[in-house]
Protein backbone atom coordinates (compact mmCIF):
# COMPACT_ATOMS: atom_id res chain seq x y z
CA UNK A 1 0.00 0.00 0.00
CA UNK A 2 1.23 3.59 -0.74
CA UNK A 3 0.89 6.41 1.00
CA UNK A 4 -0.64 8.99 -0.12
CA UNK A 5 -4.06 9.98 -1.52
CA UNK A 6 -5.25 7.33 -3.58
CA UNK A 7 -7.71 8.36 -5.85
CA UNK A 8 -9.93 5.68 -5.87
CA UNK A 9 -13.31 7.06 -6.88
CA UNK A 10 -14.88 3.01 -8.13
CA UNK A 11 -15.12 0.24 -5.92
CA UNK A 12 -13.06 -1.79 -7.93
CA UNK A 13 -10.31 0.87 -7.21
CA UNK A 14 -11.27 0.45 -3.88
CA UNK A 15 -11.22 -3.48 -3.55
CA UNK A 16 -7.76 -3.04 -4.96
CA UNK A 17 -6.53 -0.94 -2.10
CA UNK A 18 -7.96 -3.40 -0.03
CA UNK A 19 -6.26 -6.36 -1.98
CA UNK A 20 -2.94 -4.83 -1.10
CA UNK A 21 -3.34 -4.10 2.33
CA UNK A 22 -0.72 -5.38 4.54
CA UNK A 23 -2.70 -4.97 7.52
CA UNK A 24 -6.14 -6.66 5.80
CA UNK A 25 -5.92 -9.73 7.70
CA UNK A 26 -6.44 -8.01 10.99
CA UNK A 27 -10.35 -7.62 10.40
CA UNK A 28 -10.18 -11.13 11.06
CA UNK A 29 -8.90 -10.74 14.91
CA UNK A 30 -12.12 -8.91 15.67
CA UNK A 31 -16.07 -10.57 16.37
CA UNK A 32 -17.93 -9.97 12.92
CA UNK A 33 -20.67 -7.15 12.55
CA UNK A 34 -23.83 -7.74 11.84
CA UNK A 35 -23.77 -8.80 8.22
CA UNK A 36 -23.58 -5.58 5.50
CA UNK A 37 -22.99 -3.06 8.22
CA UNK A 38 -20.39 -0.81 7.55
CA UNK A 39 -18.53 0.49 10.80
CA UNK A 40 -17.06 4.20 10.23
CA UNK A 41 -17.22 4.54 14.45
CA UNK A 42 -14.02 3.59 15.67
CA UNK A 43 -12.94 6.60 16.74
CA UNK A 44 -16.04 6.40 19.35
CA UNK A 45 -16.15 2.47 20.34
CA UNK A 46 -13.47 0.49 19.04
CA UNK A 47 -14.47 -3.18 17.29
CA UNK A 48 -14.24 -6.24 20.36
CA UNK A 49 -11.30 -8.37 19.31
CA UNK A 50 -11.69 -11.90 19.03
CA UNK A 51 -8.83 -12.26 21.71
CA UNK A 52 -10.48 -9.97 24.03
CA UNK A 53 -13.50 -12.43 24.10
CA UNK A 54 -11.62 -15.35 24.91
CA UNK A 55 -9.42 -13.72 27.49
CA UNK A 56 -12.37 -12.62 29.78
CA UNK A 57 -14.07 -16.41 29.31
CA UNK A 58 -10.48 -17.38 30.89
CA UNK A 59 -10.53 -15.01 33.46
CA UNK A 60 -14.36 -15.80 34.35
CA UNK A 61 -13.57 -19.62 34.69
CA UNK A 62 -10.46 -19.68 35.65
CA UNK A 63 -8.79 -17.18 37.28
CA UNK A 64 -11.82 -16.14 38.46
CA UNK A 65 -13.75 -19.07 38.75
CA UNK A 66 -11.08 -21.75 39.57
CA UNK A 67 -8.47 -19.33 41.09
CA UNK A 68 -10.75 -16.55 43.29
CA UNK A 69 -8.97 -14.44 45.02
CA UNK A 70 -5.66 -16.10 45.30
CA UNK A 71 -5.49 -14.52 41.35
CA UNK A 72 -4.86 -11.28 42.84
CA UNK A 73 -1.06 -13.62 43.85
CA UNK A 74 -0.70 -14.39 40.56
CA UNK A 75 -1.18 -11.59 38.28
CA UNK A 76 -3.85 -9.33 38.73
CA UNK A 77 -2.25 -6.41 40.82
CA UNK A 78 0.21 -6.33 38.46
CA UNK A 79 -1.79 -5.30 35.42
CA UNK A 80 -2.24 -1.39 35.93
CA UNK A 81 1.76 -0.88 35.50
CA UNK A 82 2.17 -4.05 32.91
CA UNK A 83 -0.42 -2.53 30.56
CA UNK A 84 0.92 0.95 30.97
CA UNK A 85 4.10 0.09 29.89
CA UNK A 86 2.75 -1.62 26.73
CA UNK A 87 0.51 1.03 25.96
CA UNK A 88 3.74 3.23 26.52
CA UNK A 89 6.19 1.55 24.68
CA UNK A 90 4.00 0.88 21.57
CA UNK A 91 2.12 3.98 21.32
CA UNK A 92 3.12 6.72 22.70
CA UNK A 93 6.89 6.69 22.62
CA UNK A 94 7.37 6.28 26.25
CA UNK A 95 9.65 4.86 28.24
CA UNK A 96 8.11 2.08 30.95
CA UNK A 97 7.37 3.26 34.35
CA UNK A 98 5.75 6.20 33.55
CA UNK A 99 2.44 4.97 32.47
CA UNK A 100 -0.91 3.35 34.40
CA UNK A 101 -4.36 2.26 33.58
CA UNK A 102 -6.87 3.16 36.48
CA UNK A 103 -10.33 5.27 36.60
CA UNK A 104 -12.40 6.61 34.11
CA UNK A 105 -10.74 9.59 31.83
CA UNK A 106 -12.25 12.00 33.48
CA UNK A 107 -11.16 10.79 36.87
CA UNK A 108 -7.35 10.17 35.10
CA UNK A 109 -7.89 13.86 34.04
CA UNK A 110 -9.27 15.07 37.75
CA UNK A 111 -5.91 13.45 39.25
CA UNK A 112 -3.62 14.99 37.00
CA UNK A 113 -5.03 18.38 36.60
CA UNK A 114 -5.06 18.89 40.54
CA UNK A 115 -1.62 17.20 40.71
CA UNK A 116 -0.15 19.65 38.32
CA UNK A 117 -2.01 22.97 40.08
CA UNK A 118 -0.74 21.57 43.74
CA UNK A 119 2.76 21.73 41.45
CA UNK A 120 2.26 25.29 41.10
CA UNK A 121 0.74 26.58 44.12
CA UNK A 122 2.20 30.54 43.04
CA UNK A 123 -0.03 30.56 39.72
CA UNK A 124 -4.05 30.96 39.20
CA UNK A 125 -4.42 30.04 35.59
CA UNK A 126 -5.56 27.22 33.57
CA UNK A 127 -5.29 27.76 29.87
CA UNK A 128 -7.34 25.31 27.29
CA UNK A 129 -9.36 26.07 24.55
CA UNK A 130 -12.61 26.07 23.76
CA UNK A 131 -12.92 23.37 21.09
CA UNK A 132 -11.60 20.71 23.74
CA UNK A 133 -13.80 17.57 24.99
CA UNK A 134 -16.12 18.52 26.97
CA UNK A 135 -14.98 16.38 29.89
CA UNK A 136 -11.40 18.30 29.87
CA UNK A 137 -13.21 21.53 29.53
CA UNK A 138 -15.77 20.64 32.34
CA UNK A 139 -13.43 19.10 34.25
CA UNK A 140 -10.86 22.41 34.03
CA UNK A 141 -13.99 24.81 34.93
CA UNK A 142 -14.84 22.65 38.15
CA UNK A 143 -11.48 22.39 39.59
CA UNK A 144 -11.08 26.01 38.61
CA UNK A 145 -14.21 26.92 40.66
CA UNK A 146 -13.21 25.06 43.76
CA UNK A 147 -9.49 26.55 43.73
CA UNK A 148 -10.47 30.12 42.62
CA UNK A 149 -8.55 30.18 39.93
CA UNK A 150 -9.11 31.83 36.19
CA UNK A 151 -9.50 29.67 33.32
CA UNK A 152 -7.95 31.30 30.32
CA UNK A 153 -9.75 30.28 26.81
CA UNK A 154 -8.50 30.12 23.49
CA UNK A 155 -11.13 30.59 21.15
CA UNK A 156 -9.62 28.22 18.33
CA UNK A 157 -7.69 24.87 18.12
CA UNK A 158 -4.23 24.86 19.33
CA UNK A 159 -1.45 26.90 17.23
CA UNK A 160 1.59 27.31 19.35
CA UNK A 161 2.04 31.33 18.80
CA UNK A 162 -1.63 31.48 20.12
CA UNK A 163 -0.98 29.42 23.06
CA UNK A 164 2.54 31.28 23.35
CA UNK A 165 0.18 34.89 23.52
CA UNK A 166 -1.80 33.20 26.37
CA UNK A 167 0.64 31.56 29.05
CA UNK A 168 2.32 33.66 30.95
CA UNK A 169 4.26 34.08 35.00
CA UNK A 170 0.61 33.31 36.24
CA UNK A 171 -0.20 29.95 34.20
CA UNK A 172 -0.05 26.80 36.23
CA UNK A 173 -1.15 24.24 33.43
CA UNK A 174 -1.83 24.30 29.78
CA UNK A 175 -4.38 21.49 28.84
CA UNK A 176 -5.10 20.63 25.40
CA UNK A 177 -5.85 17.28 23.12
CA UNK A 178 -3.88 16.14 21.16
CA UNK A 179 -6.05 15.42 18.18
CA UNK A 180 -9.30 17.11 18.03
CA UNK A 181 -12.29 15.22 18.12
CA UNK A 182 -14.10 17.32 16.38
CA UNK A 183 -11.91 18.33 13.50
CA UNK A 184 -9.05 15.80 13.59
CA UNK A 185 -6.55 18.54 13.67
CA UNK A 186 -3.20 17.20 14.91
CA UNK A 187 -1.31 19.72 17.33
CA UNK A 188 1.84 20.54 16.89
CA UNK A 189 2.94 18.61 20.69
CA UNK A 190 6.79 19.80 20.47
CA UNK A 191 6.36 23.44 19.59
CA UNK A 192 3.72 24.21 22.05
CA UNK A 193 5.10 22.21 24.85
CA UNK A 194 8.41 24.09 24.29
CA UNK A 195 6.12 27.70 24.80
CA UNK A 196 4.37 26.38 27.52
CA UNK A 197 7.60 25.16 29.70
CA UNK A 198 9.13 28.92 28.78
CA UNK A 199 6.38 30.35 30.67
CA UNK A 200 7.43 27.71 33.71
CA UNK A 201 4.07 25.83 33.66
CA UNK A 202 3.29 22.54 32.79
CA UNK A 203 1.57 20.48 30.28
CA UNK A 204 -1.43 17.80 30.21
CA UNK A 205 -2.48 15.97 26.89
CA UNK A 206 -5.14 14.14 26.26
CA UNK A 207 -4.42 11.57 23.78
CA UNK A 208 -7.94 9.56 23.19
CA UNK A 209 -7.84 9.85 19.76
CA UNK A 210 -4.25 9.24 19.44
CA UNK A 211 -3.88 6.55 20.93
CA UNK A 212 -3.09 3.62 18.56
CA UNK A 213 -3.80 5.77 15.40
CA UNK A 214 -0.85 8.22 14.99
CA UNK A 215 2.65 7.69 16.84
CA UNK A 216 2.99 10.16 20.02
CA UNK A 217 6.17 11.30 21.32
CA UNK A 218 5.75 12.03 24.79
CA UNK A 219 9.48 11.47 26.25
CA UNK A 220 11.14 12.85 22.66
CA UNK A 221 8.55 16.02 23.35
CA UNK A 222 8.92 16.78 26.85
CA UNK A 223 6.18 16.10 27.75
CA UNK A 224 4.62 16.67 31.41
CA UNK A 225 1.48 14.76 31.71
CA UNK A 226 -1.26 13.09 29.60
CA UNK A 227 -3.99 10.98 30.08
CA UNK A 228 -6.26 8.58 27.18
CA UNK A 229 -8.91 6.56 26.99
CA UNK A 230 -8.84 2.40 25.52
CA UNK A 231 -12.17 2.15 23.92
CA UNK A 232 -11.26 3.76 20.92
CA UNK A 233 -8.61 2.74 18.67
CA UNK A 234 -7.38 0.52 21.01
CA UNK A 235 -10.45 -1.54 21.30
CA UNK A 236 -10.38 -2.05 25.05
CA UNK A 237 -14.42 -2.37 25.10
CA UNK A 238 -17.03 -0.04 25.88
CA UNK A 239 -16.11 2.16 29.55
CA UNK A 240 -12.44 0.27 29.62
CA UNK A 241 -10.15 2.14 32.17
CA UNK A 242 -8.03 5.02 30.93
CA UNK A 243 -4.08 5.29 31.25
CA UNK A 244 -2.32 8.09 32.64
CA UNK A 245 1.66 9.25 31.67
CA UNK A 246 3.56 11.08 34.14
CA UNK A 247 7.29 11.95 32.92
CA UNK A 248 9.36 10.16 35.63
CA UNK A 249 11.33 13.83 36.70
CA UNK A 250 8.11 14.85 38.04
CA UNK A 251 6.88 11.46 39.65
CA UNK A 252 8.65 12.47 43.01
CA UNK A 253 7.22 15.42 43.13
CA UNK A 254 3.25 15.11 41.72
CA UNK A 255 1.14 14.19 44.68
CA UNK A 256 -2.61 13.07 42.97
CA UNK A 257 -5.95 14.05 44.75
CA UNK A 258 -7.88 10.52 45.58
CA UNK A 259 -5.99 8.74 47.85
CA UNK A 260 -6.50 5.25 48.07
CA UNK A 261 -5.38 1.79 49.14
CA UNK A 262 -3.92 0.46 46.41
CA UNK A 263 -2.01 3.30 45.74
CA UNK A 264 -0.35 2.83 48.76
CA UNK A 265 2.92 1.94 49.91
CA UNK A 266 2.50 -1.77 50.96
CA UNK A 267 -1.24 -1.96 50.58
CA UNK A 268 -1.85 -4.84 52.54
CA UNK A 269 -0.72 -3.57 55.97
CA UNK A 270 -3.34 -1.74 56.50
CA UNK A 271 -1.23 1.11 58.34
CA UNK A 272 -3.04 4.69 59.94
CA UNK A 273 -2.19 7.31 57.18
CA UNK A 274 -1.10 7.39 54.05
CA UNK A 275 2.68 7.11 52.43
CA UNK A 276 2.14 7.09 48.58
CA UNK A 277 3.80 4.15 46.32
CA UNK A 278 6.45 4.42 44.29
CA UNK A 279 6.92 5.98 40.88
CA UNK A 280 3.11 6.02 38.60
CA UNK A 281 1.83 2.70 41.16
CA UNK A 282 0.59 6.00 42.89
CA UNK A 283 -1.62 7.31 40.83
CA UNK A 284 -3.89 4.75 41.60
CA UNK A 285 -6.31 4.47 43.96
CA UNK A 286 -9.47 1.89 44.82
CA UNK A 287 -8.77 -1.84 43.28
CA UNK A 288 -7.94 -2.64 39.55
CA UNK A 289 -11.10 -3.22 37.49
CA UNK A 290 -9.77 -6.58 36.60
CA UNK A 291 -11.86 -7.67 33.51
CA UNK A 292 -12.12 -4.08 31.86
CA UNK A 293 -8.29 -4.46 32.08
CA UNK A 294 -7.58 -7.60 30.37
CA UNK A 295 -9.86 -6.70 27.81
CA UNK A 296 -7.66 -3.36 27.53
CA UNK A 297 -4.62 -6.08 27.41
CA UNK A 298 -5.56 -8.00 24.36
CA UNK A 299 -6.57 -4.43 22.81
CA UNK A 300 -3.41 -3.31 22.97
CA UNK A 301 -1.17 -6.36 21.97
CA UNK A 302 -3.00 -5.86 18.77
CA UNK A 303 -1.83 -2.46 18.24
CA UNK A 304 1.64 -3.25 19.40
CA UNK A 305 1.43 -6.26 16.98
CA UNK A 306 0.48 -4.50 13.65
CA UNK A 307 3.24 -1.76 14.17
CA UNK A 308 1.84 2.33 14.96
CA UNK A 309 4.17 3.54 12.09
CA UNK A 310 1.95 1.06 9.56
CA UNK A 311 -1.39 2.04 11.22
CA UNK A 312 -0.22 5.46 10.96
CA UNK A 313 0.32 4.32 6.90
CA UNK A 314 -2.75 2.91 6.79
CA UNK A 315 -4.83 5.83 8.60
CA UNK A 316 -3.44 8.05 6.16
CA UNK A 317 -4.45 6.22 3.44
CA UNK A 318 -8.16 5.67 4.49
CA UNK A 319 -8.58 9.58 5.05
CA UNK A 320 -6.92 10.56 2.24
CA UNK A 321 -9.78 8.34 0.34
CA UNK A 322 -12.49 9.86 2.19
CA UNK A 323 -10.81 13.64 1.17
CA UNK A 324 -11.21 12.34 -2.17
CA UNK A 325 -14.63 10.98 -2.06
CA UNK A 326 -15.76 14.12 -0.45
CA UNK A 327 -14.46 16.36 -2.80
CA UNK A 328 -15.72 14.03 -5.58
CA UNK A 329 -19.22 13.58 -4.61
CA UNK A 330 -19.92 15.50 -1.37
CA UNK A 331 -18.72 18.76 -1.89
CA UNK A 332 -21.35 19.48 -4.35
CA UNK A 333 -24.00 18.60 -1.97
CA UNK A 334 -23.69 21.26 0.26
CA UNK A 335 -20.83 19.25 2.74
CA UNK A 336 -18.32 21.07 4.10
CA UNK A 337 -14.80 19.32 5.15
CA UNK A 338 -14.14 20.13 8.29
CA UNK A 339 -10.50 17.94 8.34
CA UNK A 340 -7.59 19.53 7.65
CA UNK A 341 -6.46 18.50 4.01
CA UNK A 342 -3.24 17.96 4.46
CA UNK A 343 -2.64 14.15 5.56
CA UNK A 344 -0.06 14.28 8.02
CA UNK A 345 -2.10 16.91 10.30
CA UNK A 346 -5.21 14.81 10.88
CA UNK A 347 -5.34 11.70 12.68
CA UNK A 348 -8.00 8.68 11.99
CA UNK A 349 -10.73 10.24 11.49
CA UNK A 350 -12.76 12.50 8.85
CA UNK A 351 -15.26 15.03 9.79
CA UNK A 352 -18.23 16.88 7.15
CA UNK A 353 -20.66 19.42 7.93
CA UNK A 354 -23.77 19.98 6.48
CA UNK A 355 -26.74 22.10 7.33
CA UNK A 356 -29.00 18.49 7.92
CA UNK A 357 -26.72 16.58 9.69
CA UNK A 358 -28.46 15.29 12.36
CA UNK A 359 -30.82 14.26 9.88
CA UNK A 360 -28.41 12.79 7.15
CA UNK A 361 -26.63 10.80 10.34
CA UNK A 362 -30.05 9.22 11.26
CA UNK A 363 -30.82 8.27 7.77
CA UNK A 364 -27.11 6.71 7.45
CA UNK A 365 -27.70 4.49 10.33
CA UNK A 366 -31.08 3.25 8.90
CA UNK A 367 -28.93 2.48 5.99
CA UNK A 368 -26.28 0.18 7.19
CA UNK A 369 -23.63 2.81 7.64
CA UNK A 370 -22.80 3.53 11.65
CA UNK A 371 -21.35 7.24 11.73
CA UNK A 372 -20.84 9.59 14.54
CA UNK A 373 -22.92 12.92 15.14
CA UNK A 374 -21.51 15.79 16.83
CA UNK A 375 -23.98 19.13 16.76
CA UNK A 376 -25.12 21.29 15.13
CA UNK A 377 -24.11 19.55 11.65
CA UNK A 378 -21.05 17.64 11.71
CA UNK A 379 -20.91 13.73 10.50
CA UNK A 380 -17.53 12.01 12.00
CA UNK A 381 -16.27 9.55 9.95
CA UNK A 382 -13.50 7.05 12.45
CA UNK A 383 -11.75 5.04 10.06
CA UNK A 384 -10.01 2.67 12.44
CA UNK A 385 -6.64 1.14 10.11
CA UNK A 386 -7.29 -2.31 11.80
CA UNK A 387 -10.92 -2.94 11.14
CA UNK A 388 -11.83 -0.24 8.52
CA UNK A 389 -11.67 -1.54 4.65
CA UNK A 390 -11.12 0.69 1.76
CA UNK A 391 -14.26 -0.33 0.18
CA UNK A 392 -15.94 0.58 3.88
CA UNK A 393 -14.90 3.87 3.15
CA UNK A 394 -15.95 3.73 -0.54
CA UNK A 395 -19.54 2.09 0.54
CA UNK A 396 -20.21 4.70 3.27
CA UNK A 397 -19.40 7.88 1.00
CA UNK A 398 -21.65 6.31 -1.45
CA UNK A 399 -24.30 5.45 0.84
CA UNK A 400 -24.07 9.30 2.14
CA UNK A 401 -24.46 10.66 -1.47
CA UNK A 402 -27.28 8.54 -1.93
CA UNK A 403 -29.31 9.54 0.77
CA UNK A 404 -28.50 13.31 0.31
CA UNK A 405 -29.47 12.94 -3.55
CA UNK A 406 -32.70 11.16 -2.82
CA UNK A 407 -34.33 14.09 -0.68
Amino acid sequence: MTVGRPVALSRDEALALDRSDALAGFRERFLPAEPGLIYLDGNSLGRPPRAARDRLLRVVEHEWGERLIRTWDEGWFELPRRIGDLIATSCLGAAPGQTIVADSTTVCLYKLISAALDARPDRDEIVTDRHNFPTDRYVVEGIARSRGLTVRWLDAEPEPAAIEELVGERTALVTLSHVSFRSAAIADMAAINERVHAAGALVLWDLCHSAGAIPVELDATGTDLAVGCTYKFLNGGPGAPAFMYVREEHQAALSQPIWGWIGRRDPFEMEQGYVPADGVTALLSGTPSVLGLVAVEEGVRLVAEAGIDAIREKGRALTSLAVDLHEAWLAELGFTLVTPRDQDRRGAHVSVAHPRGRGLSRALIGAGVIPDFRPPDMIRLGLSPLTTSFADVWDGFDALRGIVAAV
